[in-house]
């Protein structure tokens, strides 16, 4: 016989019932103790009684012929208490005591005694229902016998998704009827009273025996028996009302449609058992398709990252340097342009990347699956890798492109410094060489000789005082070429030239020399007046050049302290300019003292000075060269000055700034430390504290784009040092994306401990406790623990711990052997040694059920049983079945199964 006897729930029947909950999910107490109040009027309306009548009586029917008998009347043929004990026997499958087979009341008041008996040791307490109203043929109380008789027995155990009694046959329904149109059911009354939802119960676990489409909407009498003759006809399932009854009222007795009802759910357990498994089942699959989601984002997003650091490295250790000042300027804005705008989203990216894979294996340990092993080349250990590669490519790039641009600069400088010291020498040695080729001496008087003899040497005065400029040429054509001057071969070419036509002059100064010498005896003295003006004006004359090429000179300074020492330095070179005065007019008294004789004695003077070819207008025109060219000097150096003065405001404001975010993000840096490790409060409020902790950091970040915006102003001025900080704007940089990463890790980490919590049913005070034992056995207070501070804690919670155990529980906590303990892996090994999860085996058993305890499943059989998208997602992973019992197209579940939970490779 079937057994319908469940738990040892207790109900009561009858206005003072209170009940108690039915186990599941609704309360059967409840329900019975609201609606099922027989001393209230429900019974009066004829319509409603005549359905029970007819429905109560099918049912009691239905079990009676397995014992080879039927009632007639409901409420007279169990008057005697004799076919009342045998439905209950047939119903729970239990004897019950001998009954009487007097015909006397006293015997038929004892029979129903042994029945009701019976009834309450099932958990039911019957209050106003006694066995002399039975006896007594009370319509009204024989039917509430039997409706209690039903509820226990055929309803009770009903359960659908936690949910049991009349709320879980009434889920039942719903689910069931869901896809078919014109059904809506909502109630054990209204929602029946066409017929279209008895038909939809039988088309959706027979549809061989339905034509739903065929079925209209307007004609309920015709889908009524059409149901109910189809039932009894194919599903054992006795025609327990008409058509007419349900038609005819104006609200079908709800106890009658349950009672019919609950038989088409008896008559379909077996489906609904197939329905548990396929529930299970999708479950499983779920949370594959979910992982396998999370698996592709990962590996996405890692080739992603990895791409664009393949991509940046090389642009980093690029260090060909170029040509110009403006280029490298270029490249130098190219780079901060990478600092703020490329490189700070994908800072972001790598940080997500490393929260989702620690995530997604967190999921997959929280459903038993194997963990995660990204593609070749895609883990996160690689990732860091290639993150670390490209911070080391990054590392003195920007330095680079500073002492480069100083580089440049310096190159510019020098090379003009180059230009005008040439240009010069090369103006005076303009037809010098003609000058010392020139055989004037062959045909000079004595008085001329001397006066070359004399303008020769004044010629090698000046010709060593030019010795100086053209070794100053030299040296700054060699520092050129040692600092890679891309115009080298120019300034070679143009350096050799001076240099080759320097030592020419020499040889020709030399050969004139012996000339003059030669013929020297015989020429006179010439004018000493004129000599000695040449001689003083030779070297006052080359004075002045240098002054005015000195005034002229470029200068290039970075402090303030080197522009002061070049003002300390003009303003000496202005202090000597008197007594330069004072020697010009005294050049120039000589000039006019040689006049004054040469007048006086009546001498007739060729024209200009026969010893040197400068002349007093020349004295002049370059004294007042000079005169000009100081206060010119005066402004460079002095705007220089206000230069240097606004970069060392610009030096102060950027440390002031440092000064205060350097430290703010240090300290920011400690105070997580100290939160991950104390974590205070429940999970959520220690998330919502790191969270708000989180924006107040991120709020802060106004204060580097002010930093930013300083560090940029220091660099367009070309400043490269700051006494006023020790904190870099790389420094900085560095701080305030660990802190990011740092503040989102821990973030990350309280998440996983919520995610491991709530599926594992780890409750908070567990949680707490876990973290005060791992915060005292973490003696550094690092977060993480070596192998024997961990041996220590496991020793601590009660594992008594040889070596092959603790190597085992290192190997689940410490995959990767790196010698530390993390706190999610020990929450994580905790939880998993005390919660039972879903395996292979009962996914194995789920799929048997569908397949009808074959060894292998069909396409056709996973379509029917399982939503579209899972059905699928399982027909094309399924291998073939290769079983002895093998049909075409038959798959083989049981692979498919272990492999999901990493037992074995499809």
């Amino acid at each position: 016989m079937v057994d319908y006897h469940a738990a040892n729930q207790s109900y009561q029947y009858g206005p003072t019932s209170a009940g108690n909950g039915a186990g599941g999910g609704g309360s059967m107490g409840d329900y019975m103790a609201q609606e099922d109040d027989w001393d209230r009027d429900l019974l009066l309306d004829p319509a409603w009684e005549k359905q029970q009548r007819k429905t109560f009586t099918a049912w009691c029917n239905s079990h009676l012929r397995k014992a080879g008998t039927q009632i007639e009347n409901i409420d007279e043929d169990f008057r005697d208490g004799l076919k009342l004990m045998l439905l209950l026997e047939v119903i729970s499958g239990e004897r019950l005591p001998k009954p009487e087979r007097g015909k006397m009341r006293v015997h038929k008041i004892n029979n129903v005694n042994k029945a009701l008996d019976f009834i309450a040791s099932k958990g039911v307490k019957l209050v106003s229902i006694g066995a002399e109203e039975i006896v007594d043929g009370n319509a009204k109380m024989t039917l509430g016998m039997i409706w209690t008789i039903i509820l226990r027995f055929a309803i009770q155990d009903i359960s659908v998704e936690e949910t049991s009694a009349k709320e879980g046959l009434l889920l039942w329904c719903q689910r069931k009827t869901a896809p078919y149109k014109n059904v809506n059911v909502q109630n054990f009354h209204i929602s029946w009273k066409d017929g279209l939802a008895f038909n939809a119960l039988i088309h959706r676990h027979r549809p061989e025996l339905i034509e739903y489409d065929k079925l209209r909407k307007d004609d309920p009498v015709t889908n009524l028996n059409n149901a109910f003759e189809v039932a009894e006809k194919y599903l054992d399932i006795p025609k327990m009302l008409d058509a007419e009854d349900i038609v005819g009222t104006l609200r079908p007795d709800e106890k009658a449609i349950m009672t019919y009802v609950s038989c088409f759910y008896h008559a379909f357990s077996g489906a609904q058992k197939a329905e548990t498994a396929a529930n299970r089942i999708c479950k499983v699959l779920a949370v594959n398709q979910e992982n396998e989601h999370l698996m592709e984002d990962y590996e996405k997003l890692a080739s992603d990252l990895l791409e664009w650091i393949r991509r940046t490295i090389p642009w980093l250790e690029d260090r060909v340097p170029q040509k110009t000042i403006q280029e490298m300027q270029q490249k130098l804005e190219d780079f901060r342009d990478y600092r703020r705008v490329h490189k700070p989203p994908k800072v972001q990216e790598k940080c997500q990347l490393e929260i989702n894979f620690n995530t997604l294996q967190t999921k997959l340990r929280l459903s038993n699956r194997p963990a995660f092993m990204p593609s070749e080349g895609k883990m996160v250990s690689d990732i860091n890798n290639g993150w670390q590669h490209l911070e080391q490519a990054e590392k003195g790039y920007e330095e680079w492109l500073l002492n480069e641009i100083r580089r440049l600069e310096r190159l510019d400088h020098l090379a003009e410094k180059f230009r005008q010291k040439a240009s010069i020498h090369e103006a005076w040695t303009d037809g010098k060489e003609a000058m010392l080729k020139h055989r004037d001496y062959e045909t000079a008087t004595l008085s001329d000789i001397k006066a070359l003899i004399r303008k020769h040497e004044a010629f090698e005065s000046d010709l060593a005082a030019h010795q100086d400029r053209v070794e100053q040429i030299a040296a700054i054509a060699q520092e050129l070429n040692e600092l890679d001057y891309y115009d080298s071969h120019n300034v070679n070419t143009r350096c050799q030239k001076i240099c080759d036509q320097w030592d020419a002059l020499g040889s020709l100064t030399h050969g004139r020399r012996e000339a003059l010498e030669k013929t020297e005896k015989q020429l006179e003295a010439i004018d000493q007046l004129h000599l000695e003006y040449a001689k003083r004006a030779a070297p006052f004359n080359n004075w002045m050049e240098s002054a005015m090429e000195d005034l002229q000179d470029m200068f290039i300074v970075h402090t303030i302290e080197e522009i002061e020492g070049l003002i300390s330095a003009h303003d000496q070179f202005k202090s000597t300019l008197p007594d330069a005065d004072r020697e010009r007019e005294a050049i120039l008294a000589i000039h006019k003292e040689a006049q004054r004789i040469a007048e006086s004695n009546h001498i007739k003077l060729s024209g200009s000075n026969p010893y040197t070819t400068v002349t007093p207008q020349i004295i002049n025109s370059k004294w007042e060269k000079v005169q000009q060219l100081v206060p010119k000097r005066d402004h460079a150096l002095l705007e220089e000055q206000s230069k240097q003065q606004s970069n060392e405001h610009l030096r102060r404001q950027f440390a002031s700034q440092a000064n205060v975010v350097g430290p703010w993000i240090q300290t920011k840096m400690e105070e997580i430390g100290r939160i991950s490790i104390e974590m205070n409060g429940t999970l959520e409020d220690q998330l919502s504290h790191l969270k708000q902790y989180e924006r107040s950091i991120v709020d802060y970040k106004p204060n580097l784009d002010l930093l930013e915006q300083q560090h940029q102003l220091i660099q367009e001025a070309l400043i490269f040092d700051n006494k006023h900080t020790n904190y870099t704007m790389e420094h900085i940089r560095v701080g305030w994306e660990q802190l990011l990463t740092t503040i989102a890790r821990t973030i990350n980490e309280v998440e996983n401990q919520i995610l491991t919590r709530d599926a594992k049913g780890i409750s908070q005070e567990q949680m707490q406790e876990f973290r005060a034992s791992f915060n005292h056995f973490d003696k550094k207070q690092t977060g993480s623990m070596d192998s024997d501070d961990f041996r220590a804690l496991l020793i601590s919670t009660g594992y008594s711990l040889g070596d092959a155990e603790f190597n085992r529980i290192m190997s689940l906590v410490d995959p990767n052997h790196s010698g530390l303990v993390t706190f999610q892996a020990f929450i994580d090994f905790m939880s998993r040694e005390t919660t039972d999860t879903d395996t292979a085996d009962q996914v194995i058993a789920s799929f048997k059920v569908l397949a009808g305890d074959k060894n292998f499943i069909t396409a056709e059989e996973l379509r029917r049983e399982l939503p579209p998208d899972q059905a699928e997602y399982c027909i094309a992973r399924m291998a073939p079945y290769q079983g002895p019992d093998a049909v075409p197209g038959a798959l083989d579940y049981k692979s498919f199964s272990t492999a999901l939970y990493g037992e074995s490779d499809l």
